[in-house]
């Protein structure tokens, strides 16, 4: 496990400070374009009141701009040292649910730059780094058991925020039925594939390490979660891991088996700006969104979903179906922020971010349907996407469904 996945105030303040500096310079870029095409809205010569301006004068100040960008980088990474607490102390819960949020929007992007902002996969408790070593996992987990559950959160958020409202599912769980929680932190801008891949290996390592043999897998995703731990399994089996073996239960929360309609909502906005001259420069912003963000447009889970193709353009579901895990008791979990009255199914925004018959996984072409049976599909009505995490019905039926024998 590396250090990174701990961030300190030292770091975060370098990061900070490349992602302000990039920011700055990124949108210097589209000042610098829609400039470029108010000067010269033609493909031709460029009008003779123009000459010498966004080309010539004015480009001056867009490159003085870029390098006072470039300077504050380099004085706040001089700075960065005597800003970190001498004790080295971590960032706050409230610091790292920003940098987690960070890493959603723009966490490729982070990873590409080697931000130190960007969050390495890694195992946790309570907030604290697992070294996947067998003696250090029994150090630290004195009282360890065969039964592991991964909970694994969902796009811009972090292990912390599974405990909401005095609430952890991982921690009431072991309490009420021996099992030991584990919690996976992971950058969530990244493709969901590369983090499908990443998990893989890290269970094979845990599966290898724990203190004792390991009885039951379990797996709680919440939202985006779902859909790395689907990838994760697949990979596993790939790579002839022996920890899918052991996966007993796999247990989906709010998770957008076939995507989300907003995120393709704001692909058509993208792509629209892209007819006008005058608004293509625009359209970069919205192409800042981070690759884990754009997999939720339909739910991508494997490379093959989206290498090759310009992630960005206009163009319908090209996944292949991915069943699931066959001989895994597999359940899932949708909200509607409706009441009881009226068909949930056709409630477009669900609990405010994914549809009811995406969580649950319906499609409308057989072939892509996930086919839960009706025992482990349920609805939460008057719930959000996040009441997901601490409602106490939704913790009721987990329970329930955990209490199963296998």
């Amino acid at each position: 496990m590396t250090k990174a996945s701990n961030i300190h105030y030292s770091a975060a303040l370098v990061g900070f400070g490349r992602l302000a500096t990039d920011a700055i310079a990124g949108l210097t870029d589209v000042v610098e374009a829609v400039h470029r095409q108010i000067a010269s809205p033609s493909r031709g010569a460029e009008p003779p009141w123009a000459q010498g301006s966004a080309a010539g004068t004015t480009a001056r100040v867009y490159d003085s701009i870029r390098g006072v960008a470039r300077l504050v980088d380099g004085g706040l990474a001089k700075l960065a040292p005597l800003a970190s607490p001498p004790d080295g102390r971590r960032l706050s819960p409230a610091h790292e649910a920003v940098v987690a949020a960070l890493n959603g929007v723009v966490g490729d992007y982070l990873a590409r730059t080697l931000n130190p902002l960007a969050i390495s996969m890694c195992l946790r408790r309570r907030g604290q780094l697992l070294e996947i070593e067998r003696h250090a996992l029994q150090a630290t987990i004195p009282q360890v058991t065969g039964k592991v559950l991964l909970l694994v959160h969902g796009l811009c958020l972090n292990d912390l925020q599974w405990k909401r409202k005095g609430h952890d599912h991982g921690v009431a769980l072991g309490l009420a039925l021996g099992y030991t929680p584990v919690y996976l932190h992971y950058n969530t801008g990244v493709h969901v594939s590369e983090n499908g891949r990443l998990l893989a290996g890290l269970l094979e390592t845990v599966f290898h390490q724990w203190p004792v043999p390991v009885e039951e897998l379990a797996i709680i995703g919440h939202s985006m979660g779902g859909l790395v731990s689907r990838s994760a399994y697949y990979y596993g089996k790939v790579a002839v891991h022996h920890w899918p073996r052991h996966l007993r239960r796999l247990m989906f929360l709010g998770t957008p088996h076939h995507g989300v309609p907003l995120e393709r909502l704001g692909n058509w906005v993208n792509t629209t700006l892209e007819v006008s001259p005058y608004s293509v420069p625009f359209a970069r912003l919205g192409k800042i969104r981070s690759a884990g963000i754009t997999d939720m447009r339909y739910g991508n889970l494997l490379e093959d979903d989206w290498k090759g193709r310009d992630r960005f353009a206009s163009a319908g579901d090209l996944r292949a179906p991915q069943p699931l895990p066959p001989g895994v008791q597999s359940y899932t979990i949708a909200a509607t922020k409706r009441h009881a009255k009226g068909s949930p199914g056709l409630d477009l925004f669900g609990d405010g971010l994914v549809p009811v018959n995406s969580a649950l996984g319906r499609h409308r072409n057989p072939g892509m349907n996930l086919q839960f049976s009706e025992s482990h599909q349920w609805i939460g009505h008057g719930m959000n996407h996040w009441d997901l995490l601490s409602h106490p019905a939704a913790y009721d039926q987990i329970r329930r469904w955990f209490g199963l024998q296998s």
